[in-house]
């Protein structure tokens, strides 16, 4: 069976953008990218239970792209996870980052998972 991170980490590598579950650590004595993207689950949940056992299961997945020359031409994160099965929800702007200079978008999706 298909983990929600496998199936997140598979949608999101088809972007050819470097990635990372939860932080994104580069390699020692090599700077952060220019452009990046990391994801976490934000939650699991049961939807449906029957006859004592879980039958459907709700996840939320975040997924937030960074990049130093602004939000203008991002990767398209959209297509990547609704092909992957992913319903698209919120989206929130991140505070721009002082230290490493990046600019991040924060994408919500849904994915309802058959247990």
């Amino acid at each position: 069976m298909t983990t929600i991170f496998e199936r997140a980490a598979t949608a999101i590598a088809t972007l050819s953008v470097p990635y990372a579950n939860q932080v994104y650590i580069p390699q020692t004595g090599t700077a952060l990218p220019d452009q990046f993207i990391v994801f976490f689950l934000v939650s699991s949940q049961p939807v449906l239970q029957a006859d004592d056992a879980e039958e459907l299961r709700g996840n939320r997945v975040q997924v937030s792209v960074y990049d130093r020359n602004g939000l203008v031409s991002l990767p398209d994160v959209d297509t990547a996870m609704i092909a992957a099965g992913f319903k698209r929800s919120a989206k929130n702007q991140l505070p721009f980052n002082q230290e490493t200079r990046h600019f991040g978008l924060a994408l919500e999706y849904t994915y309802l998972e058959d247990e």
